[in-house]
């Protein structure tokens, strides 16, 4: 019998060095390694898991037709990271190699929020909403 799977969308991330991005995830995000994979070149594809979420990890590949930001020189999406320190977690992107985008600040529209550019070119909104 197939086990049946909950159907579920996790993004993948392209990097240009994807076991240096698993240990910033780790050490920013207290990122699980729930999954990995290494070709004999040193390319790797993960699945990792903060909190309740999971997402992907992998090496860029062109012939795939998949770049990472560094290669595209921009990024194409925002993940938000909701936790409950949004500054302790900020202020530990920016010491493991993260640039500020905007830093961490109550917004009007409910939330205290800021945003990151990781050291492989994704941006990061690291959040939480103020209570009411």
């Amino acid at each position: 019998m197939s086990e049946t799977v909950e159907t579920s969308v996790a993004p993948l991330l392209n990097v240009r060095r994807g076991k240096a991005a698993i240990e910033f995830y780790k050490t920013v995000f207290g990122a699980k390694v729930i999954f990995q994979t290494d070709s004999p070149d040193g390319e790797i594809v993960a699945q990792l898991q903060v909190g309740t979420s999971n997402f992907w990890v992998a090496d860029e590949s062109p012939v795939h037709g998949n770049s990472s930001p560094e290669t595209l020189g921009a990024s194409t999406f925002r993940m938000v990271l909701i936790v409950d320190e949004p500054d302790a977690v900020f202020a530990q992107a920016l010491a493991a190699g993260a640039q500020s985008v905007w830093p961490v600040a109550d917004q009007s529209y409910g939330w205290r929020v800021g945003r990151v550019v990781d050291p492989f070119g994704h941006h990061w909104e690291i959040g939480k909403p103020l209570e009411k």
